[in-house]
């Protein structure tokens, strides 16, 4: 499966157009490891545990929008957007949805 932000896939034509496909994952936040991640984390300028919550997040975004992908029978998805979003009581919850557009394309 092949996945861009742009609406082409160089070198290849698109052959079909299957529909778009959505792939979201919400994550809670826990209050102790986010407090200690910024004690940790606050003479870097970083924060590692946030960095790797968002990764989760957007691999299992990914992994779904490629389910979908599969299921409408497309090997790629093209025009992908990327969204980070807190939702919740205060924010508690980390949200990240991506979407794009099924296709089939032929080299």
């Amino acid at each position: 499966m092949q996945f861009t932000t742009t609406p082409t896939l160089e070198g290849q034509s698109i052959t079909e157009y299957c529909g778009v496909v959505t792939g979201e994952a919400i994550l809670g936040a826990n209050i102790f490891r986010d407090f200690f991640a910024g004690v940790r984390d606050i003479v870097g300028g970083r924060s590692g545990a946030y960095e790797k919550e968002l990764r989760k997040a957007r691999e299992i975004a990914f992994k779904e929008l490629q389910e979908q992908a599969e299921s409408l029978g497309a090997n790629a998805v093209v025009g992908i957007d990327i969204d980070y979003e807190t939702v919740g009581k205060e924010s508690s919850m980390l949200m990240v949805s991506v979407t794009g557009t099924a296709v089939k394309t032929r080299r």
